[in-house]
């Protein structure tokens, strides 16, 4: 099919048609099927390439979803409970794939939660890194299940038995104290992952692999090499950039037509300066990359926070949408309470607005989406800033529905007293955190301290509706055709509300606080919403501070399936 028909059969179906792939025999699902994943399934971590978390199914709406009951449990139990269940499940077919922490994968009965098989990685004893044992999700693709795991390796399970076809080695953890615990991306015969280390003394990556044996197809260093000269190293004074942090720990968007990966990239390190660490802007650090899937090759980048001096990195997800006006955007929320809106063709800034009242640590923005009067900490001074180091949002995702052009998100109202101090970074035997800064939560300035649900129209920064709560959300959103929104709250309510209002329409108690990301799927023609519970991860240590009664919350796992009583 040559590339004119092509256009006109995607802009006539909204059906993308590719040539057929050069990697040999697919087996399923196929890179088609990621493509146009369809209603009956979640395919992806975000459910689409264009990371909506949305789906087309309504037989469960805002006129029957007071019926919506638990059909099935599944607890993984054991250890799995460490930091909670965060999550999100993928679905093919009738059967559902859930990974847990310290990298365990079960496929289970999507409407029954038996399940078909289990696979527990063998993770080395020793293990000492700061980022486990949570692990945030697999994905799919040519028969085989991909989990990023706590010692640095990506794993190929055969989607049938569980069973391990390949392993490969992404980074050396007994030397660098880095890992991957975010969902990896597949990519026509590739699967892309990122690396943690925002708080480490290292150089983090993007990289991909071939799907069929797990050999490496390139690597992005988020710091540019200084000794070569590499485009980005100016922005690197002396020999900061050998220790900048950096990484890309969340999961990337990618666009068919312009070919194109969007990634979101973790802040430098130290993750406090002090006013001398690291000087100059810190390429590639809290930026949105755009990359070459087949080369990794960088197409453009913009750097939302240059010099990031509070940790207000990147990572968080790049929503892709088409404007009537037949404009290609993203949208990208930052961790520190602002939301950029740029022309995905060549990263170039559109808009932004902030989705946070408690923001202050810069007064705005230029023409170009560059911040103006960054406030940063000063060594020996204690430094009082808004949002705190938990984020206006922590890395839990959106939804967008791409009907109404609503994107629906939360928001967190808090602030910190921040102290920096002098740190030398620790690299030999292993890196070591270089984070160079004390922090006490403190209470919002402006309104309640707490968390806030909200209805974004993205384009004009216009808030639709706000809906307040006392623990700020740590879930994923999931937007459906059937005019409501699912997530889970942090005292342990599944919930469903009114896209149009914000009212409450269904609740169950979980029993736990919600990471991870609620789905949506069926089978055999029936709907169901499946919505992980378990409380726990890092940011969770932020809580007592300001409620303290949270102390006492005790972390969990279940996998909890509802479909409409029958």
């Amino acid at each position: 099919m040559n590339k004119v028909l092509k256009l006109m059969a995607y802009l006539i179906t909204g059906v993308l048609v590719l040539e057929p792939t050069s990697f040999g025999v697919e087996e399923k699902p196929t890179s088609q099927e990621l493509l146009n994943p369809g209603k009956d399934h979640w395919l992806h971590y975000y459910g689409n390439y264009a990371a909506w978390r949305y789906s087309e199914l309504d037989q469960i709406n805002k006129t029957n979803v007071k019926d919506l009951v638990p059909v099935c449990a599944f607890q993984p139990g054991g250890n799995a409970i460490d930091e909670g269940l965060e999550a999100t499940p993928i679905v093919y077919e009738g059967i559902l794939y859930l990974s847990t922490s310290w990298n365990r994968v079960y496929a289970l009965d999507a409407s029954t939660c038996k399940v078909i098989w289990s696979y527990f990685y063998k993770y080395p004893k020793e293990i000492n890194t700061f980022f486990i044992p949570y692990n945030r999700g697999v994905a799919i693709g040519d028969g085989k299940i991909f989990m990023g795991t706590i010692d640095g390796y990506l794993v190929a399970l055969s989607m049938k038995d569980g069973k391990e076809v390949w392993k490969t080695q992404v980074d050396d953890w007994t030397k660098n104290g880095n890992n991957i615990t975010g969902a990896p991306l597949v990519v026509k015969d590739k699967v892309i992952v990122g690396t943690t280390g925002g708080e480490l003394p290292i150089r983090g990556f993007i990289a991909a692999y071939y799907l069929k044996d797990g050999k490496e197809a390139w690597r992005f260093y988020t710091i540019p090499d200084k000794s070569k000269n590499e485009p980005g190293s100016e922005t690197w004074g002396g020999d900061s950039w050998r220790t900048g942090g950096g990484g890309g720990w969340m999961t990337g968007s990618y666009d068919p037509q312009l070919n194109l990966v969007y990634w979101g990239t973790a802040n430098p390190a130290p993750d406090y300066d002090w006013g001398e660490a690291r000087p100059g802007d810190n390429l590639y650090t809290s930026s949105i990359l755009a990359l070459d899937p087949d080369t990794g090759k960088l197409k453009w980048y913009f750097q939302e926070n240059p010099h990031d001096p509070l940790d207000f990195d990147s990572t968080w997800e790049s929503v892709l949408i088409d404007t009537k006006d037949g404009r290609k955007l993203l949208v990208h929320p930052n961790k520190g309470g602002w939301v950029n809106v740029l022309d995905r063709t060549n990263g170039k800034y559109v808009s932004g607005f902030a989705m946070i009242d408690n923001l202050d640590w810069f007064s705005g923005v230029d023409k170009n989406g560059r911040l103006l009067n960054v406030r940063a900490p000063k060594l020996g001074e204690k430094f009082f800033n808004c949002p705190s180091t938990g984020g206006g949002r922590s890395w839990n995702a959106g939804a967008y529905n791409p009907k109404t052009g609503i994107w629906f998100t939360n928001g967190i109202e808090w602030c910190q007293e921040t102290t920096v101090r002098k740190e030398s970074p620790i690299t030999v035997p292993q890196a070591q955190t270089f984070f160079s800064a004390d922090l006490v939560a403190r209470p919002a300035v402006k309104g309640e301290t707490g968390g806030h649900i909200d209805a974004w129209d993205p384009l004009t920064g216009k808030n639709k509706w706000r809906v307040k709560e006392k623990y700020p959300t740590l879930s994923s959103f999931l937007a459906t055709a059937g005019g409501l929104i699912f997530y889970g709250d942090a005292e342990g309510n599944a919930k469903a509300l009114d896209q149009d209002t914000g009212e409450t329409l269904w609740s169950f108690n979980a029993g736990s606080g919600h990471r991870g990301g609620p789905v949506t799927y069926t089978v055999k023609g029936i709907q169901y919403v499946a919505i992980p519970s378990g409380w726990g991860s890092k940011v969770v240590g932020l809580y007592p501070q300001l409620w303290p009664e949270t102390e006492n919350w005790k972390n969990s796992a279940t996998l909890f399936i509802y479909g409409l009583k029958r």
